[in-house]
């Protein structure tokens, strides 16, 4: 497995990634809350963690990656108020089109979408705990609070002062708190919302223990990576910290915290309370779910990406266009190669190297922008070469290897390998055949010869029921 170093928001430094049990690696990601149309600085999240569980799993680290869905909070209950609708039909609605996003976006890594509300039993468990360790405590009203004087570690995460918070500013005012900085775990239930029964009697879960309720069950009370959006490190991920720990007794509840930089428009956050958003959908119709993809990737994930709508858009497209089409050539000319001639081996060896070197690059904690930088270069050096019809397809794959990698680690290319999935599979599927009647009648050795040529090719068969499926799996690029 390839040495990889990552930036822990929690020890504010560069760290060697060991996860604790290798190479088995455990990750969430804070999601969306399904009460509206996502904007682009959601786009953004999504595609970095993408890219960073697509990059562990090529150099052989095996990802359970879990993205939660707050489908039921207070903006959820406002919004569904404000339209007449159902909360829990209009999150479900929301939450469909933000797949589609994803799905356009070619964001296709996470294992599992958990909703906040199918984890109620797990919630309950998890406010008995805190009870029972003496970190919670029960309002007049039946509310359940969270007692973070009781946590002497809350604010490590943050670097906030919590002696220094004040009512009205980073907390919520609430008389029935025992202090300001006090956070909700139960929400005693409020006539016209949706509730569930509980020990304290109807209600409904806070914002912050639906998180480690999920982990809990899927992850353990302990794992490898929790990523999300800068802007919820105070108080989410503080309130994350003392909830899960304070249950478990278990420290650390995450080796690394990942945090990425927010999208801005005119140097303030693109927020739907300040109005100032610009609709994810909106900018996938415009610009190409693969010019917006590479717009988020063109910075360090942990930089503040400023958005113009027209230019950053327009410049997206360009900058996708000077890649996508000598990858297109290339894929293209490999269509209908045969015998030509190979590569200088200077320059087979130099798309090896980049190939390394763009590894290399985004092990360093994601530094994709100078990784792009290598694959624009490389474009370069493809175009320079002219007419490729008559390479042969050796030379040709030898081309095509870094944009390959790009396909793979960063997701990009989704409308170059869509165009050529039909003829890869239709070709597959002639091998196939060809396999199935040798072994009907009876020559296994060139039904084997047949299997083992794909598996060259990094084409994997599996014999079933059914019949015979096929995965391409390229091989996992070791390194130090």
């Amino acid at each position: 497995m390839r040495r990889v170093r990552l930036y822990d928001s929690l020890h504010r430094e560069v760290r060697l990634f060991q996860p604790r049990f290798p190479p088995r690696v455990g990750m969430f990601v804070c999601g969306v809350t399904t009460y509206d149309d996502a904007h682009i600085g959601h786009g953004r999240f999504a595609v970095v963690f993408d890219v960073l569980a697509r990059a562990l799993r090529r150099w052989g680290y095996r990802v359970f990656y879990v993205q939660n869905v707050t489908n039921l909070d207070d903006k959820v209950i406002a919004r569904a108020g404000e339209t007449g609708d159902d909360p829990l039909e209009r999150s479900a609605r929301y939450f469909r089109a933000w797949r589609e996003q994803m799905d356009a976006l070619n964001v296709r890594s996470v294992d599992h979408y958990p909703f906040a509300t199918d984890y109620l039993p797990e919630i309950v468990d998890q406010i008995r705990d805190l009870e029972r360790a003496g970190f919670a405590y029960r309002a007049e009203d039946g509310s359940v609070y969270y007692e973070v004087a009781r946590f002497p570690p809350y604010g490590q995460l943050s670097g906030q002062n919590v002696q220094a918070l004040r009512p009205g500013a980073r907390v919520e005012l609430d008389r029935r708190k025992r202090s300001p900085e006090d956070f909700v775990l139960w929400k005693a239930a409020t006539p016209g919302e949706p509730s569930w029964e509980s020990p304290w009697g109807p209600g409904r879960p806070g914002w912050h223990i639906e998180d480690t309720a999920i982990t809990g069950r899927l992850l353990g009370p302990q794992y490898d990576i929790h990523g999300g959006g800068i802007d919820l490190i105070f108080p989410h991920h503080e309130a994350e910290i003392a909830q899960a720990e304070g249950a478990s007794g278990k420290s650390p509840l995450v080796e690394y915290w990942l945090h990425n930089g927010l999208v801005q428009m005119n140097g303030e956050k693109m927020s739907k309370s300040l109005g100032n958003v610009a609709s994810l959908e909106a900018a996938i119709a415009t610009a190409g779910a693969m010019p917006l993809r590479l717009y988020y990737l063109n910075a360090h994930y942990r930089s503040p990406l400023d958005f113009q709508p027209e230019a950053s858009l327009r410049e997206a497209r360009e900058s996708y266009e000077r890649l996508r089409g000598p990858f297109a050539r290339v894929t293209a000319s490999l269509a209908s190669a045969s015998a030509g001639s190979e590569l200088p081996d200077a320059l087979a060896q130099h798309a090896n190297s980049v190939v390394e070197q763009m590894d290399d690059l985004l092990a360093d904690d994601l530094r994709s922008r100078e990784a792009l930088a290598l694959l624009f270069q490389w474009a370069r050096t493809v175009n320079e070469l002219g007419e490729l019809s008559g390479y042969s397809a050796l030379a040709l794959e030898s081309l095509a290897a870094p944009f390959r990698w790009a396909e793979v680690t960063l997701g990009l290319f989704a409308d170059v390998a869509g165009a050529d999935a039909g003829a890869l599979d239709a070709a597959v599927r002639v091998a196939i055949d060809a396999r199935s009647r040798a072994r009907a009648r009876g020559d296994y050795g060139e039904a084997d010869r047949i299997r083992d040529e794909l598996a060259r090719a990094e084409i994997h068969l599996e014999d079933g029921p059914s019949g015979t499926r096929w995965t391409y799996r390229p091989s996992s690029s070791d390194g130090s």
